[in-house]
C-alpha cells in the first residue's frame, strides 16, 4: 500500500507557509481518482474524491502533497483593494477610479476612467456590482452571437461567483458564467462563453465538441486557455 494511504488520524487542515488551510472534501460519483487543487484565492485545499475513497485517505493525500501545495500557494496573487489603489481591471485594461463623494453614485466609464460618487466605505461593493452588471450584459451579447453563429435557439446567461469554474451549461440549456471574467481580455471571456454554448450541443469534450467550438469561436482557443492558465488566479485578487 502507498505510504500516504497508511497515515491515519491526520487533521483535516494543513500548515503551509505560516497559514492554516482547511482541507475541503467533495465526493463525485463520476470521479475515478483523487483530484487535489488549491482554491484560487489560496484559502483552502480542495479534494474531489470517488465515492469509494475514504476521507482519511484523501486527507493523508493532501498532507503528502504539502510541498506541491506550498509552491502553488506562492503563485497566488496578493489581495488587492481597488478602492484604495484607485484602479480596477475591466476587459483586460486598467481603469482609473475617479471617486468623489459628491459625484453621482451611478458609475460612468469614459476614456479609461470610471467616475463614481457616494460613500467611500461602500465603494468596493458598488464597484463589484457595476462589474457584475457589465459582465451580465457582455455574456448575454456573447451568447447571442454564438447561438446565431451555431444556428441554435437563444439561451439565457446568468452570473456565478464560483471559486473553481469559469462557466457551466445546465441540462436545461442555461449558461452560468463567472462574473470575474469581465476583468479579462475580451478574447478570454468570449472563449469561455463559446465553450459553454458548444456544450448546448455536446455535453462532453469529444472531437465533435471541439469541432463545433472551433467553428463558433473567432479567436485562438489555445491562446485564451493559456491566458487563463497563467493569469486566471489574478482575477480573484480583488473584491474578496
Amino acid at each position: 500500500m502507498i505510504d500516504w494511504m497508511r497515515r491515519e488520524n491526520l487533521e483535516p487542515e494543513l500548515e503551509i507557509a505560516g497559514r492554516t488551510l482547511p482541507i475541503e472534501l467533495s465526493r463525485n460519483r463520476r470521479a475515478k481518482r483523487l483530484t487535489l487543487r488549491l482554491a484560487p484565492d489560496g484559502s483552502a485545499v480542495r479534494i474531489t474524491l470517488p465515492q469509494w475513497c475514504r476521507s482519511a485517505e484523501a486527507i493523508a493525500f493532501a498532507h503528502a502533497r504539502a510541498e506541491w501545495l506550498t509552491q502553488q500557494l506562492a503563485k497566488v496573487p496578493q489581495a488587492r483593494d481597488p478602492a484604495q489603489e484607485g484602479v480596477l481591471f475591466y476587459r483586460g485594461e486598467e481603469v482609473r477610479i475617479a471617486w468623489r463623494e459628491d459625484a453621482p453614485r451611478k458609475p460612468k466609464l469614459a476614456k479609461g476612467e470610471l467616475g463614481i460618487g457616494g460613500p467611500r466605505d461602500t465603494l468596493n461593493r458598488r464597484l463589484q456590482r457595476w462589474l457584475e452588471a457589465e459582465a451580465l450584459a457582455l455574456f448575454a451579447a456573447d451568447a447571442r452571437d454564438y447561438c446565431v453563429r451555431g444556428g441554435l435557439a437563444p439561451t439565457a446567461a446568468r452570473l456565478t461567483r464560483a471559486r473553481r469554474r469559469w462557466g457551466s451549461c445546465s441540462s436545461e440549456g442555461v449558461l452560468r458564467l463567472n462574473w470575474r471574467l469581465v476583468q479579462a481580455p475580451d478574447l478570454v471571456r468570449r472563449s469561455v462563453v463559446a465553450h459553454e454554448v458548444a456544450h448546448l450541443v455536446h455535453f462532453d469534450h469529444s472531437p465533435a465538441f471541439h469541432a463545433l467550438l472551433d467553428r463558433l469561436f473567432e479567436g485562438d482557443i489555445e491562446e485564451a486557455n493559456s491566458w487563463l492558465g497563467k493569469h486566471g488566479r489574478s482575477l480573484y485578487a480583488a473584491f474578496g
